[in-house]
């Protein structure tokens, strides 16, 4: 449950050479420069100690239901939705990726989106990607697999902490412990099943990775 390909670590010994060829190709990518990935709009409108609460814009999403498992479902959905944004659409047109890719159960109307993110459900996971600002279900170029959807999503408030590091069980729960702790110290409710979600590509150094974990809140604050 909740879970992502963990990044799985080579036993063999690594030879001096390669161990040097690695860190200078990790380097030289950390100093090059990076392209801002486009996120849905938000505003911060609450910071405590442990989370933050965001206020989300409305946004558009391309939307697929795979079976699973949780560890699988984000493989089986990616290729379906990238091959929409990359022009398997009809009129072809392409899109620029966007963050974060959000998963969450399939049985869950969600009142907005936006990452990866991910969560358990018998009737499988619902995996989102977000639409470039300016673009929506309406004026998005249809999909040529029917198993994409398109939706329009609302405004919304969620409640967010943000952590690094590798997917792990214990990492995940840890966090969500401390987000929902946290909002019973502020008095906060919230509704529906915690979202897990994904910012960055699995090479990327794992003292880099945003992940984060939301939950929506019941009354905007």
């Amino acid at each position: 449950m909740h879970s992502v390909p963990p990044f799985v670590v080579p036993t063999r010994r690594v030879p001096a050479w390669g161990r040097l060829l690695v860190s200078t190709l990790l380097l030289i990518g950390l100093s090059m420069p990076l392209h801002a990935t486009e996120e849905p709009e938000y505003q911060v409108v609450r910071t405590l100690a442990d989370f933050e609460v965001r206020q989300y814009v409305d946004y558009s999403v391309a939307e697929v239901v795979v079976p699973g498992p949780a560890d699988e479902a984000g493989s089986q959905a990616f290729p379906i939705l990238a091959g929409y944004i990359f022009g398997k659409n009809k009129g072809e047109k392409k899109f620029a990726m966007t963050a974060p890719v959000t998963q969450a159960p399939a049985s869950v109307k969600l009142p907005m989106t936006a990452p990866v993110t991910q969560t358990a459900s018998q009737a499988g996971f619902l995996v989102q990607f977000v639409l470039p600002k300016g673009v929506t279900a309406a004026d998005a170029p249809e999909p040529l697999d029917a198993r994409i959807q398109l939706r329009d999503v609302s405004p919304g408030q969620v409640a967010v902490i943000r952590y690094s590091g590798f997917w792990s069980e214990s990492n995940y729960t840890e966090h969500l412990g401390k987000l929902q702790s946290a909002l019973r110290a502020a008095d906060m409710a919230w509704t529906g099943d915690p979202v897990f979600s994904r910012y960055d590509a699995p090479f990327k150094p794992w003292f880099m990775r945003r992940n984060e974990i939301w939950l929506y809140l019941s009354s905007p604050q």
